[in-house]
């Protein structure tokens, strides 16, 4: 099926969503199932140090449509008052590719994820409350160069039932450096959520390196622009394309 409708690809390659805030518009291949995880460590304000591991796992389900489970599987939170460790979230979800990379237009797709609150409340590290987003991606490609635009909208459960609301409008541009190095740069921002939550902008650097079209690494450092957001921000983590499964199904 996949190839009668031109949807399936001879080699497998990586389709990363790393190691930006924005995803890609183009979604994994047909029928690929592909993981993505990492290291981070942030460093929110003196005395405070947060350090996660975590990543995504997707499936290229139909030619135009993605299946995606993000995880947090281990988070901890140094702080003056004590050491706090737990499981994060996880958010499952789905990404629809509406229309693909023409001359004039590029690819556009629309993804919804709802939070399952798996994390601890102690601290303020999970809210407890189920969360939904839903975000518009537009990823080009110009030459060598990778444009990717996110805008998501956060509906963010709270206490007493309703939910919190903010925006977030992310733009990153990849270009590949000497062989399989390449550079990311990115700049993003979150409107204010609430309280506790204020509006920030911040904007991060990362090299990635494609070790063959399958696996790509990559690591990167971020830094707030504003107050409110990330102080500093280093993370590294991986990229790779296990199987397609439609393809050993079919061997089967």
């Amino acid at each position: 099926m996949g190839r009668q409708t031109g949807c399936g690809a001879d080699r497998i390659a990586a389709t990363p969503n790393r190691p930006t805030v924005s995803n890609t518009a183009h979604v994994t291949q047909y029928g690929v199932l592909e993981v993505e995880y990492g290291w981070d460590r942030t460093w929110p304000e003196a005395g405070v140090r947060d350090t996660s591991t975590g990543g995504m796992l997707k499936l290229g389900m139909l030619c135009d449509i993605e299946l995606h489970w993000i995880t947090t599987s281990f988070l901890s939170l140094v702080e003056p008052a004590g050491t706090h460790r737990t499981i994060g979230d996880n958010w499952f979800g789905a990404q629809v590719r509406f229309h693909r990379q023409v001359k004039v237009l590029p690819s556009m797709a629309l993804a919804y994820g709802v939070k399952v609150p798996t994390a601890t409340t102690a601290a303020g590290i999970g809210s407890g409350y189920v969360d939904h987003a839903l975000t518009f991606g537009a990823s080009a490609d110009a030459g060598a160069t990778t444009v990717d635009f996110n805008l998501t909208g956060l509906l963010a459960g709270r206490s007493g039932g309703g939910f919190d609301r903010n925006q977030q409008m992310a733009l990153a541009v990849s270009h590949p450096i000497w062989r399989g190095l390449g550079f990311a740069a990115e700049a993003y921002g979150d409107t204010q959520l609430n309280a506790a939550n204020q509006a920030f902008a911040s904007s991060l650097g990362a090299l990635t390196y494609t070790v063959k079209p399958r696996l790509v690494l990559d690591g990167g450092f971020e830094t707030g622009l504003t107050a409110g957001g990330p102080h500093r921000h280093a993370f590294f983590g991986a990229t790779y394309s296990i199987a397609n499964l439609y393809r050993q199904f079919r061997r089967k």
